[in-house]
C-alpha cells in the first residue's frame, strides 16, 4: 500500500494542528506492534510499527487489550502518561515521524521526550528517547548481530536510519529535472525512473504521474518530449496543491488509497473521497487488522478443528464403502439356500459346489466356494451367519454414517464460527464447547468457570425502523438467543442450507416491517459461509416454531413452518446498523 513519505506528510499536516497541546490520559498496547495513546479531547491516536501495515492516525475503532500489559506499554505509561504533545516533525521525504512530548520526570521536573515512529516495512519501529536523544526503550531491539550498520538498544544514542541516495522531489528544479532526463540514453520506463531517482514516491504515484503525462503507465522516456516532461514533473513534484484522502474501491471493497485522485485504473476501480486521512486509514486498516489478529490467535484451534473435520470425513468415506459392501448380502442368503438344498451331494473336504441356481429364471448352474474344514451343514450355516452379520452391519453403519454426517456439519460450522470470532473470549467459548463435547482435552477449569460466568454477548444491531437485531457469534450464543432469550413471537432468521449465525429480530409482539426483515436477512447472509454469494435464500420464521431435537449438537435447531427471502449481502450494512 502506498504509505510513502508524501502520504505521511499529508497525515502529519492534518494531525499537527489537531494534536498539538493534547494531553495523554491513557496508553494501551492491544497488539505486539500497536500502541494507542488516549488523548484528553481528540480520542485515540494509533501508532503501528506492523511490518506490513505501519501507520499513524486517529481511530474510532475498539480494541481488545491483553490481560497483562506488555513491558513496553508499562514503560510508555511511566514516561508519557500526563504528558502533552508539543509537535510532530517529519524529515523531508522520509518515512519517519517524531512526536515531541512535554513530560515530567520522576522528580516532577519538566522535561522533553520523543516518541519516534519509523514506517519502513519489516524494519518499522517505535522508539522512545529522552531530550538529548538517548534511547530509553524501543518496540523492536536491534543488536549488532541483527545489523552492523545501526543498533537500536536502550542506552544508546538514537541514530537516523540510513538515507537513500535519491533526490528530494520538492527540492528539484525544472532545470535539474531536464538535465536528469536528458542523461537517460537507453530505454527506461518513466515510472521506474521516478522510483529510482526520487525519495518518498510510491510505485502507485510513479505510475500515476506517467499516466497523467502521456496516458499510459509504461511509457518510455526516450519516446517523450523531455522539456515538456520536465515542466510537468516540476509542477507535480512541487506538491503545492491540496492533498486529498482518496480511497480506491473495487466491487465496493477498499483496495488501495492515495493523497490524490487516481486515474490510471479507469473503470476497473472507483474512487471515494474520505472526510480525513485518519478516517481513510481507519476504514482501510481496521477490519484487516482485526481479521489478521484473529487469524493468528485462532490458528491452533483452527488446526485442531480442521484435523477433526478431515479425520471424520475419512472415517465417513470408509464407512460408506463398507456399507456398500453389505448391500450384496442377499447373494449370501441365496448361496446358503442352494447349499442346504444340496447337502446330500457335498462331501466333507470339498472346496466347491456346482449346482443348479433355482433363483435364476433360466435355471443356470452356479459355482459356490466351500470351506474344506467345515461340514456341509456348517458351510450352509456360515452363509446364513455372514448374511445376518451383513444385515446387522448395514444397520449399524447407517447409524454411524448419519452421526458422522452430523459431526462433519458440526465441525464445518465451527470453522465458520472461527471466521466470525471477534476477540479472545469468542475463541475461548468455542474452545470450551469443544472440550465439553469431548473433542479437545479440557484446559484449566478455573479459566473455564470464569468464561461461563462472564459469557460474551451477541452482536447487536438496530434496523432502520428501530427494531433491535441480534446475531449469534458461536453455537452457544445461537442456542441462548434462539431457545432461551428470544420471545416466542420474535422473528428468527438463518441462511438456508449453509452454516451461519442465528439472527433474532426483537419485535415485542409488534408487526415487523419488510425493510427490517430484509436488513436482518442481509445480516444472516453476511454472517454465513455464503457471504460472497448473491440472491441467497434466508429462512424466516417466528421463534415459537423452533425446536431442538434430543441429543442435537449445540447450535442446531429444526423448524417446519417458514418463508424464504432472497438477499445479497452488503458489506457496509453491519457497520451502519451496529449498536
Amino acid at each position: 500500500m502506498p504509505f510513502d513519505a508524501v502520504f505521511l506528510s499529508a497525515v502529519v499536516e492534518e494531525l499537527t494542528p489537531v494534536l498539538t497541546g493534547e494531553r495523554i490520559d491513557k496508553i494501551q498496547q492491544p497488539a505486539r506492534d500497536t500502541v494507542l495513546l488516549h488523548l484528553r479531547s481528540k480520542g485515540k491516536l494509533l501508532l503501528s510499527a506492523n511490518g506490513s501495515r505501519p501507520r499513524i492516525h486517529l481511530t474510532r475503532a475498539s480494541f481488545e487489550n491483553p490481560a497483562q500489559p506488555p513491558m513496553f506499554c508499562m514503560l510508555l505509561r511511566k514516561h508519557l502518561s500526563g504528558g502533552r504533545i508539543a509537535g510532530l516533525t517529519q524529515p523531508e521525504a522520509e518515512r519517519k515521524l517524531d512526536l515531541v512530548l512535554d513530560c515530567t520526570d520522576e522528580m516532577g521536573i519538566p522535561c522533553q521526550k520523543h516518541l519516534i515512529l519509523e514506517l519502513m516495512g519489516r524494519n518499522s519501529n517505535l522508539i522512545l528517547t529522552n531530550g538529548d536523544g538517548r534511547i530509553i526503550d524501543c518496540m523492536r531491539r536491534v543488536d549488532f548481530e541483527m545489523s552492523e550498520a545501526r543498533q537500536v538498544l536502550p542506552g544508546l544514542f538514537y541514530r537516523e536510519p540510513p538515507k537513500q541516495d535519491k533526490r528530494i522531489p520538492r527540492q528539484t528544479s525544472e532545470a535539474e529535472l531536464l538535465s536528469l532526463l536528458e542523461a537517460v540514453d537507453s530505454p527506461k520506463r518513466l515510472d521506474a525512473w521516478l522510483l529510482d531517482t526520487f525519495a518518498g514516491l510510491s510505485p502507485l504515484i510513479s505510475r500515476e504521474l506517467s499516466y497523467c503525462f502521456c496516458g499510459e503507465v509504461e511509457a518510455d522516456i526516450l519516446t517523450l518530449s523531455r522539456p515538456e516532461l520536465a515542466r510537468f514533473l516540476a509542477r507535480e513534484l512541487a506538491m503545492t496543491g491540496e492533498k486529498q484522502p482518496v480511497l480506491l474501491l473495487r466491487d465496493g471493497a477498499a483496495k488501495d488509497f492515495s493523497y490524490r485522485p487516481i486515474a490510471q485504473y479507469g473503470d476497473y476501480m472507483t474512487s471515494r473521497r474520505c472526510e480525513s486521512f485518519s478516517a481513510l486509514l481507519d476504514e482501510f486498516y481496521t477490519q484487516r487488522d482485526r481479521n489478521e489478529r484473529m487469524r493468528q490467535r485462532s490458528q491452533t484451534l483452527r488446526k485442531s478443528v480442521t484435523t477433526l473435520y478431515e479425520r471424520t470425513l475419512r472415517k465417513l468415506a470408509a464407512q460408506k464403502k463398507e456399507r456398500e459392501a453389505t448391500l450384496d448380502r442377499e447373494r449370501l442368503r441365496r448361496m446358503g439356500d442352494i447349499v442346504t438344498a444340496n447337502l446330500h451331494a457335498i462331501q466333507r473336504g470339498q472346496t466347491q459346489l456346482r449346482a443348479v441356481d433355482f433363483y435364476d429364471a433360466e435355471m443356470g448352474e452356479i459355482e459356490i466356494p466351500l470351506k474344506p474344514n467345515l461340514s456341509p451343514q456348517q458351510n450352509a450355516a456360515k452363509f446364513y451367519k455372514d448374511y445376518a452379520k451383513a444385515k446387522h452391519a448395514e444397520k449399524v453403519l447407517t447409524e454411524q454414517i448419519s452421526a458422522g454426517e452430523i459431526e462433519t456439519q458440526y465441525f464445518a460450522g465451527i470453522l465458520e464460527e472461527l471466521d466470525r470470532a471477534e476477540n479472545e473470549r469468542d475463541l475461548s467459548e468455542i474452545r470450551v464447547e469443544l472440550e465439553d463435547g469431548g473433542y479437545l482435552r479440557a484446559a484449566d477449569r478455573q479459566k473455564k468457570r470464569q468464561i461461563r460466568q462472564a459469557p460474551s454477548k451477541p452482536l447487536e444491531f438496530r434496523s432502520s425502523d428501530g427494531f433491535p437485531i441480534f446475531v449469534g457469534k458461536n453455537n452457544r450464543q445461537n442456542d441462548q438467543l434462539s431457545l432461551r432469550s428470544a420471545h416466542k413471537n420474535d422473528i428468527w432468521l438463518h441462511i438456508q442450507r449453509a452454516h451461519g449465525a442465528h439472527v433474532i429480530i426483537e419485535c415485542g409482539g409488534a408487526e415487523v416491517p419488510d425493510a427490517t426483515v430484509t436488513e436482518a436477512a442481509m445480516l444472516a447472509a453476511y454472517y454465513s459461509e455464503a457471504k460472497q454469494g448473491q440472491n441467497l435464500p434466508v429462512d424466516v420464521t417466528p421463534v415459537r416454531f423452533l425446536r431442538k431435537p434430543n441429543g442435537a449438537k449445540p447450535g442446531m435447531v429444526v423448524y417446519d413452518r417458514y418463508r424464504t427471502v432472497y438477499v445479497t449481502p452488503d458489506e457496509s450494512l453491519p457497520e451502519r446498523l451496529k449498536v
